[in-house]
């Protein structure tokens, strides 16, 4: 029976994979062997990548790749993306060059306003809370100066506190709702700092409020944390042409292509099961650069899907139009990103990323991501309304399944010839690799 251990926190890296041995691999030298093959031999970028977290044992590598030719507000980019899935880097790449030759992306951020919010519990007179809220207003924003005054000199900071009833949905239940700047950093840190601020100096401000009951006096703060949904931090990117002009060597019908496209999606629209993965595709472009270049993609991924539902169902995030003969195709999403602050400054991968994209504003990567997205959705998009999506995916799924089965170099070549012809399947790959051993 395994019996729970204490201190672990302090074991050395080699005292906690040798605990993990004994423990859970049964003193598997060969799992072992696997989380030192990770290691950097550099022992100082080792313990860089050691600090970034707790109780680390070693490095999980992903792909780091590159999507070139995206032409986005006329400008060329080559997009860096972190992801280990089969066909996303191909298809974002086919996108980008599909659409270079047909005026390209343009992006636009709509809004950059961030959420905090400071919830807290009040029974008493509305009419005094309210009050209480104009009077303590000014104390909040001074009680945050220091901690706002160089996010200032950059040109962001709070940019408005409100007080919000929600007792419909919980007795006694109120927010300050606080709007923040921040400019280039994604600001989490900022932001919590300022909350937490506000939410001692409004329950100190209480005791002393002389309108106020005794009971009144005592309103309970019960946290205080910055929100991940950002519907007022808002990027749009689209794509545009003529009808005809969407025609290629694999597209004769382009009228009948774009048709379909259209009809694909509506029901990513409506049917939240279909919406699910469509969105889902759209992430894999998103969330590729947005680890790429050192950002949360979890929150981004929170955020997102919470505004997919604003509307009170889960809908697609992109839409598309034919208008006098123009096929538009566009996203509009909320991304709260950084481009100073936290890995961007010490992941040296991460500073490689940004350095291939030109070392972008906070609000030139929200676009550029936003773009990464749009082209995914339109690559799976075209392939599901014309050949299907497992053509293209499982011939790219090809190696991981020669991998799979430890082929060799001279296999690899061989099988990646035959099947440039015939359908991938996963027996279909092990019925040709026995035959080419035997």
């Amino acid at each position: 029976m395994i019996t729970p251990i204490s201190g672990f926190s302090k074991f050395s890296k080699k005292e906690k994979i040798n605990w993990l041995s004994q423990t859970y691999l049964k003193s598997s030298d060969q799992s072992v062997s696997v989380l030192e093959q990770y290691w950097h031999e550099d022992e100082k970028l080792q313990q860089l990548h050691d600090e970034f977290t707790e109780n680390t044992l070693s490095n999980f590598y992903l792909p780091f790749g590159l999507a070139p030719n995206f032409l986005i507000n006329g400008e060329l980019f080559a997009i860096p993306m972190t992801i280990e899935e089969s066909s996303v880097i191909a298809a974002a790449s086919k996108a980008a060059k599909f659409w270079h030759s047909r005026g390209g992306f343009k992006a636009t951020v709509l809004n950059t306003t961030k959420i905090g919010q400071v919830h807290f519990l009040f029974k008493g007179n509305e009419e005094n809370l309210k009050a209480f809220f104009t009077y303590c207003k000014p104390k909040l924003l001074e009680a945050v100066s220091s901690i706002t005054k160089n996010m200032e000199k950059r040109g962001g900071g709070v940019t408005d506190i409100e007080l919000r009833d929600k007792t419909d949905s919980l007795e006694g239940y109120f927010q300050l709702h606080c709007k923040f700047e921040t400019k280039d950093s994604m600001g989490a840190n900022f932001i919590n700092s300022c909350l937490e601020k506000f939410a001692d100096t409004f329950k100190n401000e209480a005791l002393n409020f002389e309108i106020f009951s005794s009971e009144e006096k005592q309103l309970e703060v019960i946290m205080s944390i910055l929100s991940n949904y950002v519907p007022e931090c808002i990027v749009r990117a689209e794509v545009s042409c003529k009808v005809e002009d969407l025609s290629d060597d694999k597209l004769t019908d382009p009228k009948l292509f774009a048709d379909k496209f259209l009809t694909a999606m509506k029901i990513a629209e409506i049917e939240p099961y279909r919406a699910v993965t469509h969105n889902k595709g759209i992430m894999n472009g998103i969330d590729s650069v947005v680890l790429a270049t050192g950002n949360d993609f979890r929150a981004v991924e929170a955020g997102i899907h919470a505004y997919a539902s604003r509307n009170g169902q889960y809908s697609s995030l992109t839409h598309a139009t034919i208008e006098d003969g123009i096929f538009k195709f566009w996203i509009e999403i909320p991304l709260a990103l950084g481009t100073v602050g936290g890995l961007t400054n010490l992941h040296p991968l991460v500073k490689v990323a940004m350095e291939i994209l030109q070392k972008p504003t906070a609000s030139q990567l929200m676009q550029i991501v936003a773009v990464a997205g749009l082209a995914q959705n339109f690559a799976a998009v075209k392939s599901l309304v014309t050949t299907g999506i497992q053509q293209g995916h499982m011939k790219m799924h090809l190696m991981n399944i020669l991998n799979q089965y430890n082929a060799s170099n001279k296999e690899k070549e061989e099988l990646v010839h035959y099947f440039k012809h015939h359908t991938v399947t996963h027996s279909s790959v092990s019925e040709q690799l026995e035959k080419i051993r035997a």
